[in-house]
């Protein structure tokens, strides 16, 4: 596709020029930024809070109740059909 305009990569308008980091770099991380979703907080312990001990045991104890659960409600469907 083409463009009716044309594009003039050395532009002298006053535009401050992209600069390209190489793919091999990281950016440094601004000191003042949030943590991301996926990056630990500053001033985080290491030790398991209650919450993660909930959680844990949450995903521990569901599947297996509902596996229990699953079978025990199938065998009495299988004896309630009269097999």
């Amino acid at each position: 596709m083409t463009s009716a305009t044309e594009f003039d990569a050395h532009s002298e308008a006053g535009e401050v020029p992209t600069r390209l980091r190489p793919a091999g770099t990281h950016a440094p991380k601004i000191d003042g930024q949030a943590a991301g979703p996926f990056d630990v907080p500053p001033g985080t312990s290491n030790e398991p809070s209650l919450r993660d001990t909930l959680v844990t045991g949450l995903l521990v104890i569901y599947p297996t109740v509902a596996t229990v659960a699953a079978i025990v409600a199938g065998l009495f469907l299988a004896s309630a059909n009269g097999t």
